[in-house]
């Protein structure tokens, strides 16, 4: 019996139809990849099979023997006064156990002969299930996993001081913790750096159960499953083996439908010039009457459209001076200093990465640098005379403004007719175009915010975590567009694949943290 079995699935919203009669399987011992563009609706199959929308027709049946495992994004974390109780709350129930077992041994302080046997046997059963569950290793364990995951520096920490890579990291911890029987991972490498993210594919790698994955990181994904479940065009196929086999595997199986596809539209066209030329007479009426049944009867090849691809060039304004920004004893943070004081240079041309562990202060760096937020010490100097600046937030953003009027706002001198080519540019389709921005998918929305970046004119770009939720096209158009751009760049980043043919310079906030 499979673990999760989905027969014939449809969803939609509004008029988009998401899946159409979709079916799938996992298997016990599967690690499966969840592969496809972005929009196409990998974060609503998960969605999905947990319940947290219904579908519009089939079936989704789990093994009811199954514990699952969803890293939800939206959990509120913030009732916890640190991260290492809210990481205890992944044993609650054991927890609850020994509450149970302390209040049996008061009683059996005050209980007469009988009762104390009685008692005795309840705290045995008791004292058996947590040595069974390895309660009295629990903070062990904790440690264990908090170390791999990159938080054990910031476990003290009350839980709504934690930056958005942090909250990330932490809620991956407690589900790993939790040891479920299924994990459902959408994205777990986005706020992770090199380290943990060895660790996490280590893990991964050596993990007994099932898991399913939604990854654009693809050297991770190849790594660590095996099958894929390829989603594009409302269907799911599923390919045996690696994320390197899929993609020679998916080549084949297109130029074989092409192949097909030719074929048949030939006998088509022939039989309908058939039908068309002896129709009408008397002779050939009857075999042009089988032909047409036979072209109705025929099951039809239908070749999808591509999903257009983007293409990113970041338009350059002006040359700027030889020395950009310099600093002078700068010592970042909120309310309390994150680095070191820094004395920095970036010259003209210079692509400089930010590298480091989350909450070392890489975006507070950026926006320290940008004048954004003011330094707890020491200055700035940034040419802003002779800087044309482009500037990238790593947030998702969350507004009921139609994608077309919200880039219309940003260039109000741009016809609508020219706004729908600088997104269609991006990648973004007319559907897309027409929708609400707060609807699409975090790769779409990424896409719409690079279309307002790429088309402002500057000589530097600042840009925060660019890759998060880009599909892999997407990725590698990226990288394209930033290895040409004419400017500077100061790149925050965990992608060392994808900033490394970018810089010239990497700025390691490591190396200054107090």
């Amino acid at each position: 019996m499979s673990i999760l079995s989905v027969e014939n699935m449809t969803q939609g919203f509004g008029d988009k139809i998401i899946f159409n009669n979709v079916s799938f399987k996992l298997e016990k011992g599967e690690h499966i990849g969840l592969v496809g563009a972005n929009g196409e609706g990998k974060t609503t199959f998960f969605k999905l099979i947990t319940n947290e929308i219904l579908p519009d027709d089939g079936t989704i049946e789990w093994n009811n023997k199954v514990t699952v495992g969803y890293m939800d994004q939206n959990v509120d974390i913030n009732n916890y006064v640190t991260v290492r109780e809210f990481l205890k709350s992944a044993f609650e129930d054991l927890y609850k156990i020994e509450e149970n077992l302390n209040k049996l041994y008061c009683e059996m302080g005050i209980a007469d002969e009988v009762e104390f046997q009685k008692i005795t046997d309840k705290v045995s059963n008791l004292q058996g299930l947590l040595e069974d569950s390895d309660f009295y290793s629990i903070d062990s364990k904790i440690d264990a996993i908090s170390y791999g995951i990159g938080i054990d520096e910031f476990m003290d920490n009350k839980s709504d001081e934690l930056s958005g890579g942090q909250r990330s990291k932490v809620l991956l911890a407690k589900m790993l913790l939790e040891k479920p029987d299924i994990l459902l991972l959408d994205e777990p490498t986005n706020h992770l750096d090199e380290e943990n993210i060895d660790w996490l594919k280590s893990y991964l790698k050596s993990y007994q159960k099932s898991f399913i994955l939604i990854s654009h990181d693809t050297e991770f994904m190849n790594e660590v499953i095996n099958v894929v479940y390829h989603l594009e065009h409302k269907k799911l196929t599923k390919y045996n083996g690696d994320y390197n086999k899929f993609l020679k595997l998916y080549e084949l199986h297109r130029e074989q439908l092409m192949r097909d596809y030719t074929k048949q539209q030939k006998e088509i066209n022939k039989l309908e010039d058939y039908i068309r030329k002896n129709k009408v007479r008397a002779a050939t009426a009857a075999q042009a009457k089988a032909r047409e049944k036979k072209l109705m009867k025929m099951d039809k090849i239908e070749i999808n459209k591509q999903k257009p691809k983007p293409h990113f060039n970041f338009k350059f304004s002006k040359p700027s001076w030889s020395v950009i920004l310099k600093t002078k004893n700068l010592v970042i943070g909120y309310d309390k200093a994150l680095t070191k004081p820094l004395d920095l240079k970036m010259s003209k041309n210079e692509k400089i990465a930010i590298i480091g562990a989350n909450g070392i202060g890489k975006t507070t760096l950026l926006k320290s640098l940008m004048k954004i937020i003011n330094p707890i010490e020491g200055k700035v100097m940034l040419d802003e005379q002779h800087l044309d600046i482009g500037y990238y937030e790593q947030e998702n953003y969350y507004t009921d403004n139609v994608v077309i009027n919200e880039i219309s706002n940003e260039f109000p001198k741009n016809t609508k007719t020219e706004v729908r080519r600088m997104l269609a540019r991006c990648g973004l389709t007319n559907e897309h175009i027409n929708s609400k921005l707060c609807e699409l998918s975090g790769g779409e929305q990424a896409k719409v915010r690079l279309c307002k970046v790429i088309n402002k004119p500057s000589n530097i770009l600042f840009l925060d975590e660019p890759t998060n939720h880009l599909d892999v096209d997407a990725k590698d158009e990226l990288k394209r567009a930033l290895i040409n751009y004419e400017g500077s760049v100061v790149l925050v980043s965990h992608d060392r694949d994808f900033y490394k043919d970018i810089v010239t310079k990497v700025w390691n906030c490591e190396n200054w943290k107090v």
